[in-house]
């Protein structure tokens, strides 16, 4: 963590992060780790998450792994419902799990276009809606949904993963209000993320200047931000991008 990261005591509390096997999700379990949360980390990459809470165990938190595609609203159902049983309710919700295909409009295929927008939009409002009434039962909680510049702006090769993102923020601006409304004690975070250091770039885009990426360590330093402003007070919707962000704003 950096010197100035965001400094708060999870400890007692329990978060599931979607697509937490690697990259930004794997970040983000490290820093939630670090503050003392128990970890549930949710991705259909199986192997890294066993090595991940493998890792984390051995440092002293508490991580499991739940297979979870986030496509299938029975599954999600199934896992807050297993956590229910155990008296082990969710008390933090990052949704990072994102896939993208990268063609023109006219070269994509139907499955490309429904694999991007269920996995990035109704993939994290399956999870809000499990995640969403159970804290309103609790009287506390907070959401994080990822969000990405793509949400504000868009280019070419960029539809389904533009439109995906751009719901998801409308989304997270509505819960943000219904919230408001139905339990003061939750909080509903949009993060805008530009690019990032992970293999969602860097596995499409193997020439990549690395240089114009940011960490994904700062955007999940951003995710804690959010999750430590004291009550009274929200992050509603946060933006952190490299210095030299092309696609922002």
């Amino acid at each position: 963590m950096t010197d100035d990261s965001p400094r708060l005591d999870l400890r007692g509390k329990r978060a599931l992060v979607t697509g937490g096997a690697r990259g930004l999700g794997e970040a983000v379990c490290r820093r939630l780790a670090e503050a003392g949360a128990e970890l549930l980390v949710a991705d259909v990459r199986q192997d890294l998450a066993e090595v991940l809470c493998k890792e984390l165990d051995n440092g002293g938190a508490r991580a499991r792994y739940a297979h979870l595609d986030v496509r299938d609203p029975e599954r999600v159902a199934e896992v807050f419902r297993e956590l229910d049983e155990a008296g082990e309710p969710v008390h933090i919700l990052v949704n990072c799990a994102a896939v993208d295909v990268s063609k023109a409009v006219e070269h994509l295929t139907a499955d490309e276009v429904t694999r991007v927008v269920t996995t990035n939009l109704l993939g994290p409002m399956y999870l809000c809606l499990e995640a969403y009434r159970r804290m309103v039962a609790a009287g506390g909680g907070h959401i994080v949904n990822i969000l990405s510049t793509a949400a504000n702006r868009t280019w070419t090769e960029a539809g389904p993963y533009s439109a995906s993102k751009s719901g998801l923020r409308a989304f997270t601006h509505t819960l943000f209000k219904e919230a408001q409304r139905d339990c003061l004690g939750i909080g509903i975070t949009g993060v805008i993320a530009g690019g990032m250091e992970t293999p969602f770039i860097t596995d499409r885009f193997p020439d990549t200047d690395v240089s114009l990426l940011q960490s994904p360590g700062i955007v999940a330093d951003t995710v804690l931000y959010a999750l430590s402003v004291p009550a009274g007070s929200s992050v509603p919707e946060v933006v952190v991008v490299p210095r030299r962000e092309s696609s922002w704003p």
